[in-house]
């Protein structure tokens, strides 16, 4: 599934629960949503928990 029908129908799903359920169940969806995505970035194994925990250098700062 390409990431423009995932965006899509994360987009439908944040529209129905402002819709239907208000501000409140807008946000609640779209904090669930983001959980759900990392989590599954975890198990794809495209993240690690160091990517979170790292500390950044000032030479790396400093290149950009």
């Amino acid at each position: 599934m390409s990431m423009a029908v995932v965006g899509m129908m994360a987009g439908m799903a944040l529209g129905f629960a402002t819709y239907f359920g208000g501000f409140g169940a807008f946000l609640l969806v779209a904090a669930l949503g983001t959980i759900g995505f990392v989590v599954g970035r975890f198990v794809d194994g495209d993240l690690e928990p160091g990517d979170f925990f790292r500390i950044r250098d000032r030479d790396d700062d400093r290149r950009r």
